[in-house]
């Protein structure tokens, strides 16, 4: 059976980790399956680690930036698998069943759908489309997994993004590796829908979707995120 490492970026998100962490020992299935679990940490200055370290988590520590921290941890990481996860969102029941499942005939790469924590007709509609199997239609909220060879193979998430760090990714796994969606949901928290609004944050999202399509840098990206979505928001992995 392969062993899961479940990965965690976090920036300030001692509250976020009191709620994740217990719910992700609570519900793994597998015997075995899940090897470890790692916050990598980009400079917290909460008690994030401290609880981190208090729920039998293993700690990474560096730079601050997600594509960073999560590289970071993977270099750490000792399972076959690697599964990157937010530490707002929530994987559904079994989710370690549910990727070595996933996983048992051949390697493979995928996702959850999407559910939102505080959905709203808005949010449930932009969700159903996670269900489609096609690029554009995914995000770091889904999770990631895949196996850790593939991501050696790939160098990782490039760390020239600080934001969509995770669509990169993916991108070149649909076109080296293939891709897959899970028909279970992991539900994540509609926080910032609730700060930027929730049409306002779809519009930005989309806005930058297409900036990268016609060929923006790294930096354009997040220059965009830092003045329409970040700016006066809680200091948090991004």
């Amino acid at each position: 059976m392969s062993r899961i490492s479940l990965i965690i970026p976090v920036l300030n998100e001692a509250e976020a980790l009191r709620a994740l962490l217990p719910y992700l020992r609570e519900q793994a299935q597998t015997s075995d399956a899940l090897c470890e679990i790692v916050v990598a940490d980009g400079g917290s200055t909460d008690q994030s680690v401290a609880i981190a370290e208090a729920h039998g988590a293993r700690v990474v520590r560096s730079e601050a930036g997600r594509a960073r921290q999560m590289n970071a941890g993977a270099r750490q990481a000792l399972g076959e698998i690697l599964y990157f996860l937010h530490a707002d969102t929530f994987p559904p029941p079994g989710y370690d069943r549910l990727i070595v499942q996933a996983t048992a005939r051949e390697p493979v790469a995928g996702c959850f759908r999407l559910a939102f924590d505080r959905p709203g007709t808005v949010l449930r509609f932009f969700a159903w489309f996670t269900r489609l199997n096609w690029p554009i239609c995914r995000g770091g909220d889904q999770s990631l997994f895949l196996p850790a060879a593939w991501f050696e193979a790939l160098g990782g998430f490039n760390e020239a993004f600080r934001i969509y760090e995770d669509n990169e990714l993916t991108g070149r796994l649909y076109r080296r590796y293939g891709f897959v969606v899970l028909p279970q949901t992991v539900t994540t928290s509609t926080r910032r829908y609730r700060e930027v609004g929730t049409l306002r944050l779809q519009y930005y999202f989309a806005v930058i979707h297409l900036k990268k399509w016609l060929g923006s840098s790294p930096e354009a990206l997040y220059r965009y995120y830092r003045k329409k979505i970040a700016r006066g928001a809680p200091q948090r992995d991004s």
